[in-house]
């Protein structure tokens, strides 16, 4: 997502913390914390469960709403897409069953694209969950120099998922306490399982002449966000391109660095440089003594695959797609469903499709919206910070069933 690569991660990393866990995968996850440089919304409880924990109710018929009838089109596009993961993901919302979209799935498959708000109307019901007040960040795939082979100017490594990046309990860990996930680790060489080489190690060559290198990028400053953001393309001298994807992360923290340039004084009121990822990039590019420094703060490190296709790839397993796309928490919008988002920010509101996710994206009504490639998706997404209004769309007879007080 995640991500931009110029942010696909915006945030981020989040989705990272950075990014999020070790992807049984191939699917692109975003990042998803604020995108770098903006204030990061303010610390909230745990959430509850899922969305029937937080409680549901009716929303506005979407008819009412005055949906641009080309945002309508490209989420009835989009939807389409979705449907065959609706159809067999179990939804841990609580919202809804795999049944429930054979309805609206059947009739997307030939509706026509130039109707869809009609289509929307027709099958579908909205519903609130919690308050409905919503928080979107953005989400862009990078474009940054970058080949396969290792030359002379292009000389930062693109690493793979190392072999010896495992999961397991340090021995130190009492068999009582050992619930859940296992860290992520290694086994060093006498035998004991320690955490995984940071990224500052990783950057100086912990895992050089491994063979591990899958392309080789030209400047160390976009590859951080690239990594931040989750994919992205790189882009050879002559022409040709890779599409890298988030394949797994070292299992470090992630610590967004704008937020600690901030509190230094680096960046925001009082200097040149804006309380954005463009103004973070500035600074970086002109105090070059510092700029390592900086990014080394953050230990996280991610790892990449190459991607096929003409997309990234979201959670669900189909191609994101720009202006259409969000990343959402699983526990409170089902994975491939419409959601209406209303906020401040006027390039942001209208129909979206959920078919991401990312470990800052989380909890009721928390998006992020997914912009495409190019210095245009850049510039949204890197200062996407809205706050509003969300409804998820439901099959209509979802309500009845779950009877909302």
């Amino acid at each position: 997502m995640v991500g931009r690569g110029r942010s696909l991660l915006g945030k981020y990393a989040t989705a990272l913390p950075a990014v999020v866990l070790l992807a049984s995968c191939g699917p692109l996850i975003p990042p998803g914390h604020p995108p770098e440089g903006l204030p990061a919304p303010a610390p909230t409880p745990p959430p509850p469960a899922n969305a029937i924990v937080a409680g549901v109710a009716a929303g506005p018929a979407i008819a009412s709403y005055g949906i641009a009838q080309a945002k309508a089109s490209a989420a009835l596009a989009t939807f389409q897409q979705s449907c065959p993961q609706l159809l067999r993901r179990q939804d841990v919302s609580g919202l809804t069953r795999p049944e429930d979209w054979q309805g609206a799935c059947n009739a997307a498959a030939s509706w026509p694209r130039s109707d869809a708000l009609r289509f929307f109307d027709t099958w579908f019901e909205t519903v609130r969950v919690g308050d409905g007040s919503s928080f979107v960040t953005g989400y862009y795939e990078p474009e940054i120099a970058g080949q396969r082979t290792r030359a002379p100017g292009f000389d930062v490594p693109v690493y793979r998922v190392p072999p010896d990046l495992v999961r397991a309990w340090p021995a130190s860990t009492p068999a009582d306490q050992r619930s859940g996930q296992p860290p992520l680790g290694r086994y060093d060489d006498s035998g004991n399982f320690v955490p995984y080489f940071t990224s500052a190690e990783i950057v100086d060559g912990a895992l050089a002449g491994r063979g591990l290198e899958i392309a080789w990028a030209a400047d160390p400053i976009e590859f951080f966000f690239l990594q931040i953001q989750g994919s992205g393309l790189l882009r050879a001298p002559d022409g040709t391109t890779m599409r890298i994807g988030y394949a797994g992360q070292n299992g470090r923290a992630y610590t967004g660095i704008g937020q600690v340039m901030k509190e230094r004084g680096l960046i925001g009121p009082g200097t040149q440089y804006a309380t954005s990822m463009q103004g973070i990039v500035q600074y970086l590019r002109d105090h070059p003594n510092e700029a390592r420094g900086l990014m080394d703060l953050n230990q996280s490190y991610v790892f990449f695959q190459e991607l096929p296709g003409q997309s990234p790839v979201g959670a669900i397993g189909v191609p994101v797609q720009p202006q259409s796309s969000v990343a959402a928490d699983p526990r409170f919008v089902p994975l491939g469903a419409p959601v209406f988002i209303s906020t401040d920010r006027q390039e942001v509101n209208g129909l979206w499709v959920a078919q991401d996710v990312g470990g800052a994206i989380k909890g009721a009504n928390r998006f992020d919206s997914f912009w495409g490639t190019g210095d245009e998706a850049e510039a949204v997404a890197g200062g996407m910070s809205a706050r509003g209004q969300a409804l998820v769309l439901v099959p209509k007879g979802t309500l009845a069933r779950l009877k909302p007080q």
